[in-house]
């Protein structure tokens, strides 16, 4: 339906004009969401680079988020409303959103300034889930904290988003045969950013990139990815690395894995497809099937199947991982080693980390010959978190949520604490040295965080501590309403957490104008690599300090 066109929430993008929403009494900001920045990636498109979106006549309303792309529901992504609520817990382990996802959102001060930095950032979810319109991902406080514009978008997931399969490919030189989707969506939506922020007051000449976990190793395949050169200024990797287990100490867990690995994965899906399909009885038929057939009827069969019934074959068969392909063309088949020549995006970069990574991935645990650390379901996790009250007493304790054998969590070398500091050292802080220590060797504009606040009420301030992604709240300002915001936020950690926030915005503003993230209100100067500056606030105020 057309919109009225005037209003300062009008702007004009290569493909129509837009509408947004002027919320300058409210946060102070103008924002727009659910912008296409490509067409749908459905049938014929589906494992295709994104095209161009279609141009439209009118006003589009760009009021509301654009959905989630389509994956295998987790606590980490939206229900069935495309939102984060108590649907999450009914849709676990079940598709949620759509392949029609391709949108990007935009915050920016309700203002005349022209020429603003520009944050894109780029979500978590281990390449498998996430969505944009998760609460902790509103632009609007950072927006205003750092005076900048800000701009969220969502890149297709899971084996819709990478697929190594020698089937799919066409020779047409786009980079889509590396199977690499996902990131082609990012680059695609960098490339918006490119030819349209100006007509939201951004600078498209001072973007800087950042991503969290998933999003952080995304971040740094682009650093490496000649596709991407040139499309942002300065890098916020957080949680994240680039790692083969080649380029790490042995017993690490690599945070890349090489293309054979997803070139055996696409090879399973297919074979498995072939006989959920009723077209082989079993997996050497299968074989013997698709022998048979040419790469386009494969491909045109792919095509046309229901993704939702793709994504349960890759879940009942165990084929979930799911991340960038170092092809050799879009991704290099070592990007530890292209960064070591100075192959790579060399851009003032800020590496962060949190002090108790690993006890988010108490599941690795089953690595090391132990038990899973959270010895109850993700259901009753999920509604435990939103049915608690951080201001009552306790009634929760660690032995609810946590294996007995690991208790107490305090206990040396087999308490919680000690168990899931080995995957934070041998996955994220292994990774971590691999890519501070060789970016060293190129560059000096190279800072390092380390975020330990674990003020959360008991008990997940044992479950969780400074646990990965728990830093994302303060860098965007946001504690309201999200899966993990209950179990965290209470009023007797209120005042020193929103401290460390404004400290940790206020760092990321200066990042994003002048490449260099000092500022005052850290309260300490913040020298480059190998320091590391650690983020911290006690009940009452920040505490922060350089190591």
């Amino acid at each position: 339906m057309p919109v009225r066109a005037h209003g300062p929430t009008v702007r004009p993008t290569s493909a129509g004009e837009i509408e947004g929403v002027d919320d300058s009494a409210g946060s102070g900001t103008w924002s727009w969401k659910g912008i296409p920045f490509a067409q749908p990636p459905v049938g014929p498109l589906r494992w295709r680079a994104p095209a161009a979106p279609e141009p439209w006549t009118g006003v589009r309303e760009a009021r509301s988020f654009g959905q989630a792309c389509l994956q295998i529901g987790r606590i980490y992504g939206p229900g069935a409303n495309n939102r984060y609520d108590a649907t999450i817990a009914s849709t676990l382990n079940t598709p949620v959103g759509s392949e029609d996802c391709l949108t990007l959102n935009i915050w920016r001060p309700a203002s005349a300034a022209q020429k603003l930095p520009v944050l894109f950032f780029i979500h978590g979810g281990s390449n498998i889930s996430g969505y944009t319109a998760d609460p902790v991902y509103d632009g609007a406080r950072l927006a205003m904290a750092a005076d900048a514009v800000v701009v969220t978008a969502n890149y297709r997931l899971g084996v819709l988003g990478f697929l190594n399969l020698p089937q799919l490919h066409t020779g047409s030189g786009s980079g889509e045969d590396s199977g690499n989707f996902a990131l082609l969506d990012i680059i695609a939506a960098l490339r918006w950013v490119q030819t349209n922020i100006a007509a939201f007051g951004g600078d498209a000449g001072n973007v800087t990139a950042m991503g969290q976990s998933a999003g952080a190793i995304n971040l740094l395949a682009l650093m490496t990815s000649p596709l991407a050169q040139g499309l942002f200024h300065k890098a916020m990797p957080l949680s994240g690395g680039i790692s083969l287990a080649s380029n790490l100490p042995a017993g690490s867990l690599p945070t890349l894995l090489p293309a054979s690995a997803y070139l055996a994965q696409g090879r399973a899906l297919l074979l498995h497809l072939l006989v959920d399909g009723g077209k082989a009885a079993d997996l050497e038929a299968a074989e013997s099937y698709a022998a048979g057939q040419t790469d386009a009827q494969i491909a045109d069969d792919l095509r046309a199947q229901d993704a939702r019934t793709i994504l349960g074959t890759v879940l009942a068969k165990g084929l979930t991982g799911s991340g960038p392909i170092p092809d050799g063309t879009v991704v290099p088949a070592d990007p530890i080693a292209a960064i070591a020549a100075g192959r790579y995006a060399r851009v003032p970069t800020v590496v962060g980390i949190t002090r108790d990574e690993g006890k988010l991935f108490a599941p690795f645990l089953t690595l090391f010959g132990g038990k899973p650390g959270i010895r109850i379901d993700d259901a009753t996790r999920f509604t435990l978190m939103q049915d608690f009250d951080p201001d009552a007493p306790a009634a929760l304790s660690a032995d609810c949520i946590l294996d007995p054998s690991y208790l107490p969590v305090t206990a040396p070398g087999t308490g919680y604490d000690a168990v899931t500091d080995l995957i934070t050292q041998r996955f994220m802080a292994a990774s971590r040295d691999n890519l501070l220590d060789t970016l060293k060797t190129r560059q000096s504009d190279l800072w390092h965080y380390q975020f330990d606040w674990a003020q959360e009420p008991p008990p997940w301030n044992e479950v969780y501590g400074a646990a990965h992604a728990f830093d994302l709240p303060f860098v965007f300002g946001n504690f309201g309403p999200s899966v993990f915001a209950n179990a965290t936020n209470g009023r007797a950690n209120q005042a020193g957490r929103q401290a460390l926030s404004d400290a940790m915005m206020a760092s990321v503003a200066a990042f994003l104008r002048t490449g260099d993230p000092n500022d005052p209100a850290l309260g300490a100067a913040w020298p480059p690599w190998p320091a590391r500056i650690v983020l911290d606030a006690t009940p009452d105020a920040a505490r922060i300090g350089v190591r």
